[in-house]
């Protein structure tokens, strides 16, 4: 079963470097593209959400994109620019589908019209769709971008739908979030790159194909628990169940 947690397609013009050994790097290089240093973001939940899911969510979601520790990773790819979150709180979205496809997600953030990027967080039970790749065969979310508007979208993930790293669900779509939102910030316009073949696009993006969060899945070979881990906070309140980012300086996934 697969398990990544995007299905953005390769750019079309990115000439991947021979893969020569299994040492190769897999460090991202930067295109030019734009990023988001300042990253702007609120939880849309669609349909029916739990209550203490949402509680768990709305405060482990901030905590991990503004730890010092994770950050440090982060600012890396941000070294003349101040890297900051901003979590817009949540809110209450429409219903959604049984199966939420790309163009029905896009539908969805078009008619919320939100500042920053939009984080659509699917219920419990409903399948997310980017073309073929379905929750179901190991797709946890996406990120990209429509009308001008930034988006990213998470499943609910449990049982054998979406990706199941952790031993409760909330803490599964939380690792997702961070994903998808890390990327948001170093790869905004990916899609762009996509649909038009032009590089100028792509900001992050390794060479070998990937972004800053789908790297790490690749080489873990199946093995979640390797970079899909609770990590305490640096400002000592408890621990946060994130995605390892992929760390040029490093180049492995790290936390700090």
């Amino acid at each position: 079963m697969a398990t990544q947690t995007g299905t953005h397609t390769q750019p079309l013009n990115v000439v991947l470097a021979p893969l020569e050994a299994a040492t190769a790097s897999e460090n991202l290089q930067f295109y030019g593209g734009k990023t988001l240093p300042r990253l702007e973001w609120t939880h849309v939940y669609l349909g029916r959400w739990a209550a203490a899911d949402r509680k768990h969510l709305d405060a482990a979601v901030p905590a991990a994109m503004t730890d010092r520790r994770l950050n440090a990773v982060i600012e890396q790819y941000f070294p003349k620019e101040t890297v900051e979150s901003v979590f817009r709180g949540s809110q209450a979205g429409p219903v959604s589908l049984p199966r939420m496809d790309k163009p029905s997600v896009e539908r969805v953030v078009t008619s919320l019209k939100l500042p920053g990027v939009a984080t659509l967080l699917l219920p419990p039970g409903v399948i997310l769709a980017d073309g073929e790749v379905t929750s179901e065969n190991g797709l946890g979310g996406y990120h990209g971008s429509v009308g001008g508007h930034y988006y990213a979208v998470a499943v609910y993930s449990e049982g054998t739908n979406g990706i199941v790293a952790f031993d409760e669900p909330w803490k599964n779509v939380c690792a997702t979030v961070y994903h998808e939102l890390q990327e948001a910030r170093t790869d905004p316009d990916v899609e762009d790159a996509i649909r038009t073949g032009k590089n100028s696009y792509l900001a992050w993006y390794s060479p070998q194909g990937g972004e800053i969060g789908d790297i790490p899945i690749a080489e873990s070979g199946g093995d979640l628990a390797s970079v899909m881990k609770e990590v305490p906070l640096a400002n000592g309140h408890g621990t946060v169940p994130v995605q390892l980012m992929w760390s040029n300086r490093d180049s492995a996934p790290a936390s700090s």
